[in-house]
């Protein structure tokens, strides 16, 4: 479900955000893949499922932001030193768009990270009005989905992502 189409490609895995940079760029290939096997093997596991029957239809990654690259981000600010967790990635699989798959992740997510003791949940979608995003850098999520979940916006950011500012977000779950 997070793979690229090929198991040879340097990208995705929803690695960028998760390991530090360096470790980034050094996995190539199917040693990306295996990275995020051993992620999984780990509690908490990296992130949360969605399924149509028996077929994933789509990821949220969320963990901890002191385990990801947010924690050190020039680009997104730290709020204050409450020990929130990141959702920072929404995908939802060609076929299954356009169903309410993000909103049910978004959801999921933020169950997750409850269940787990997360105080507050951050995301950091684009903030692109009513502009259409390209489906490849809409993973960051759409500002709109996120305040449909209850989530308001915290504080603004230098981050911008396919051409659409990003918004730090916030759902507290005290």
């Amino acid at each position: 479900m997070i793979g690229p189409k090929s198991p040879t490609a340097n990208v995705c895995f929803c690695l960028s955000y998760r390991i530090p940079s360096k470790l980034n760029n050094e996995l190539r290939g199917p040693a990306r893949g295996a990275y995020v096997a051993g992620l999984c093997d780990r509690e908490p596991p990296p992130g949360v499922l969605a399924y149509d029957g028996d077929e994933p239809a789509g990821w949220a990654a969320v963990a901890p932001r002191s385990e990801t690259t947010f924690a050190h981000s020039r680009k997104i600010p730290h709020v204050d030193d409450l020990p929130v967790w990141s959702l920072w990635c929404v995908r939802v699989r060609p076929g299954h768009r356009k169903q309410g798959v993000s909103h049910a992740l978004i959801e999921g997510a933020v169950a997750f990270a409850r269940a787990h003791g997360a105080p507050a949940v951050e995301a950091y979608p684009l903030d692109n009005g009513d502009a259409r995003v390209d489906l490849t850098m809409a993973y960051a999520g759409l500002r709109k989905n996120f305040e449909r979940a209850g989530f308001v916006k915290a504080a603004d950011t230098t981050s911008v992502l396919a051409g659409h500012p990003r918004v730090l977000m916030r759902l507290d779950l005290r």
